[in-house]
């Protein structure tokens, strides 16, 4: 049994919205995907999806995407990203599938685990920050300490916690989100939303406060998920 991570899948199967436009390395990158998750992962093993599932406006249009998602093997458990509009009831969602799992203010097990997680925001002291930012920042912080609370109060003390957004920037400067994974001493954040080299190059892969940062965005892994326990 092993535990694996990936972001941002960007699924498309109606092939209104082609994802190469952003680089050739996303051509039928949905391909390599399902070619590399099958060869890696096996049914007894549990993949961390990090956001940004599908393209999907609607629910209805979702569910070809997330059937795509339930037929590979493992067990996944997922965070909403900036682009998951089609994202519903939590409840409804947690109903679909007995192997697909979703985190909104609650959490799941991974042996002993809890893994954990919230959307997460574009930070504090980012270019054009706003009021409405700052909400809903405010929002995902306190997302963030109730799927850890949950967990908590079931007596686990040992946290995986995926956020789409980085909770850090390139700086190192802190913010509330490390500040919590800090309090809770969550072992390991999976964290995705960044593309390209440029973005990627900058972004933080590593330890800090003894919590290990690992960046699952499916181009910077070259659509192969990658084993984290």
């Amino acid at each position: 049994m092993a535990l694996f991570a990936i972001s941002d899948l960007h699924l498309d199967l109606k092939g209104n919205k082609p994802m190469d436009v952003f680089g050739s390395n996303w051509y039928k990158h949905d391909e390599k995907l399902k070619s590399n998750w099958e060869d890696r992962v096996k049914c007894e093993d549990t993949v961390l999806i990090a956001g940004d599932i599908s393209w999907s406006i609607n629910m209805e249009d979702g569910m070809q995407d997330l059937e795509w998602i339930h037929n590979l093997p493992g067990k996944k458990i997922m965070i909403r990203g900036n682009h998951d509009y089609w994202w519903s009831s939590i409840t409804k969602l947690n109903g679909l599938y007995d192997d697909m799992k979703f985190i909104q203010n609650n959490f799941f097990l991974y042996d002993d685990y809890a893994i954990c997680g919230t959307r997460g925001w574009v930070l504090p002291g980012t270019d054009n920050f706003s009021e409405h930012d700052q909400k809903i920042y405010n929002r995902e912080i306190i997302r963030l300490k109730l799927s850890l609370e949950s967990a908590k109060k079931q007596g686990i003390n040992k946290f995986i916690c995926m956020i789409h957004y980085p909770p850090v920037n390139e700086k190192l400067i802190e913010s509330g989100f490390t500040q919590i994974f800090k309090e809770y001493e969550v072992e390991k954040v999976i964290y995705g939303h960044l593309h390209g080299s440029l973005s990627t190059s900058k972004a933080f892969n590593g330890e800090l406060n003894n919590i290990e940062y690992i960046l699952t965005s499916s181009d910077f892994l070259e659509f192969d998920p990658i084993k984290i326990l």
